[in-house]
């Protein structure tokens, strides 16, 4: 199992950006996928998971500001991330459980203000 993610960067408070994972080595339409950020110094935490069903969760500071989505014929999963904030900066990770949890490398989302 291999979990490539991409798309993080620098970019201004109230700015966009996409981020995607592209996964391989599993039955992608299968798994849950999720997204997870780690700031410096903090613990890593959840930011949003979609089912295979497509149902989506999300943690309470980003509601209404990040939307998951995945494309199964790509075996990619996507975090829109949309008026973002300085406290969104922190390294993003996909993750999917596939017999044990897989992680991939992390991609560094800056925010400044």
């Amino acid at each position: 199992v291999q979990l490539q993610a991409s798309g993080g960067g620098l970019v201004q408070a109230g700015g966009s950006l996409r981020l995607s994972c592209a996964a391989s080595g599993m039955l992608f339409s299968k798994v849950t996928m999720g997204w997870y950020r780690q700031a410096p110094g903090r613990q890593r935490e959840l930011v949003a998971t979609i089912t295979s069903a497509g149902s989506t969760n999300y943690a309470d500071s980003v509601k209404g500001r990040f939307t998951i989505s995945r494309d199964n014929a790509k075996n990619t999963v996507y975090l829109q991330m949309n008026s973002l904030k300085p406290e969104d900066t922190a390294v993003y990770y996909c993750k999917t459980f596939w017999g044990h949890e897989w992680w991939g490398q992390g991609t560094q989302v800056t925010v400044s203000s």
